[in-house]
């Protein structure tokens, strides 16, 4: 009997290869873009404007990935752009400038981000409250937070080692030239949660669970368990999401307005189910990737800023839409 399973087991690298196919149209729109910003202005695809161009989308990559876990749940994490605010703003003050204050610092920052995932998950799984209210009530504590210590105005300082991890570079790197700092953490940390994902039972469990909750639990996940990890997942992504826009853009306590949407915008794009039960690791960090390709072409051509909103509610609605027609669609061929 264990040889028939072993047998019939499917490897993970091809089940997430496999998701990854089924994902290929964010892969072929992200080519278009990079194609007409490059017809735009050809210096788009040069190392060092292509290293730029990532090192801006570095942060909604990350946040992308963390919002994954929830999405695919079953949730929604809305306090993630509230969490980066908060990230820079108390950073800037804890730090006030001095350079031996960042690596305590940057620990009590995901501190606050553990105990804002733990939060989210719990209340979440163990009181039954929609993901929705709980992560909206978040969002507004958060961000009254920032502001309550800060008086509503920046206040303090990121030192310049703090700084490094968005605007620092390793210049005179063979065929690249300047490497950013926030590539390489981008692709580290896109390789770790390639692997938790896909490699682990975090993922399945996450997708098992959102694709049917009570089912799950009677194959023996526990549920409130994941959904925590999910949201831990999703609130450590918003810290260091945070960390590398204080470095890039320095302190403002508007820094992270809207990314928790651009976030769950960017995994739409990736095909993650809004409903939960669907997504791909690779096709999220694209789909981010996309948007912010999206984003510049927008400049590029001269479009006014409001247009991004505009384009993250498209989205949005279409993807929901999407999901409704899919599931009508499964509903009549199920009873045909």
């Amino acid at each position: 009997m264990s040889d028939t399973r072993t047998a019939t087991q499917v490897p993970a690298w091809r089940v997430a290869l496999a998701a990854v196919g089924k994902s290929a149209p964010v892969f072929l729109v992200l080519l278009i873009l990079i194609a007409w910003i490059t017809y735009l202005n050809p210096r788009f695809i040069e190392p060092s404007f292509f290293l730029n161009f990532l090192r801006r989308s570095a942060p909604l990559m990350i946040l992308a990935a963390g919002q994954l876990f929830v999405v695919v749940s079953g949730g929604f994490d809305l306090s993630q752009g509230s969490l980066v605010t908060l990230t820079v703003l108390a950073g800037a003050l804890l730090a006030f400038g001095d350079p031996a204050n960042t690596w305590w610092v940057i620990l009590v920052l995901y501190g606050i981000g553990l105990l804002v995932g733990v939060f989210n998950g719990a209340v979440t799984s163990y009181l039954r409250v929609p993901s929705f209210i709980t992560t909206l009530g978040m969002l507004l504590t958060l961000k009254g937070l920032a502001l309550l210590i800060t008086g509503g105005a920046p206040r303090g300082a990121l030192p310049p080692n703090f700084r490094a991890f968005g605007r620092a570079f390793i210049e005179d790197v063979p065929l690249l030239g300047r490497l950013p700092w926030a590539v390489i953490v981008l692709f580290v940390l896109s390789a770790l949660f390639v692997y938790l994902f896909h490699y682990t039972v975090l993922g399945k469990q996450a997708l098992a669970i959102g694709d049917n909750q009570r089912a799950a639990a009677l194959a023996g996940i526990h549920v409130p368990r994941v959904r925590i990890t999910a949201f831990v997942m999703s609130s450590l992504s918003a810290v260091t999401a945070g960390i590398m826009l204080g470095g890039f853009s320095g302190v403002s306590i508007n820094v992270g307005d809207g990314l928790e949407l651009e976030a769950i915008s960017a995994v739409v794009l990736g095909g993650a189910a809004l409903l939960g039960g669907r997504g791909n690791m690779p096709a999220a960090l694209a789909g981010a990737l996309t948007l912010q390709a999206l984003f510049t072409l927008l400049n590029f051509l001269g479009l006014p800023s409001p247009i991004r909103v505009t384009v993250q509610g498209a989205i949005i609605i279409g993807a929901v839409g999407y999901a409704a027609w899919r599931a009508v669609r499964a509903g009549q061929e199920r009873g045909a």
